[in-house]
């Protein structure tokens, strides 16, 4: 305990950090272990939809019915970032080598998609951005003057781009109508998904 004590007082500033990353994103309470039930959660993309406001986007089925092919391709996106550890593991337990890994395999395949699509497709603007967000990411954590141990720098950029993420997904989610599942669900937007699990 007294190294614990002594370690803090030297490094106030990480501590600091890191007691508001666990705070902003309910860290807490799954640091202690407790798993939830094997229950896989669902958004369904109607029901984001009624959750947006103050927000033009065409809804699946609704205002527009995108081609086949588009719907696929964005639906392949989604199920390739279910299996993205690092846009929802708790901060914790991130390892920064092991994240920039997965954001630059995320990075390459939003380009291979944004390929696959027409030029003119609604998904396009999102995609970029998430991409942009890619980019954003890997300039910040080589950042030469966060380097070492007291990085903290790569959980706020990490934290900013699961942001990023989240809105888009949910806006991708609805334009092709395409539900949220499993562990990517926990970084949409907390507006959207209240209460809507089913």
């Amino acid at each position: 305990m007294n190294g614990g004590r002594a370690l803090a007082r030297r490094n106030p500033e990480f501590w600091q950090f890191l007691a508001q990353i666990f705070w902003q994103y309910g860290i807490c309470s799954k640091i202690n272990m407790k798993r939830k039930s094997n229950k896989t959660t669902r958004y369904k993309f109607s029901e984001i939809a009624s959750r947006l406001t103050g927000i033009s986007i065409p809804v699946f089925g609704v205002s527009w019915q995108p081609p086949k092919p588009e719907r696929v391709i964005v639906r392949s996106l989604f199920v390739f970032l279910e299996d993205r550890r690092s846009l929802y593991t708790p901060f914790a337990f991130e390892m920064e080598h092991q994240v920039t890994e997965s954001i630059l395999q995320i990075r390459e395949t939003l380009t291979q998609t944004i390929q696959q699509l027409p030029e003119k497709s609604e998904s396009i603007s999102y995609l970029k951005v998430m991409r942009a967000a890619c980019r954003e990411y890997l300039d910040n954590s080589n950042d030469p003057s966060e380097i070492g141990w007291r990085h903290n720098g790569f959980l706020a950029h990490l934290g900013r781009l699961r942001t990023i993420f989240g809105y888009h997904i949910a806006q991708l989610a609805v334009l092709y109508g395409i539900d949220v599942e499993g562990e990517l669900a926990n970084i949409l937007p907390p507006e959207y998904k209240e209460d809507l699990k089913s």
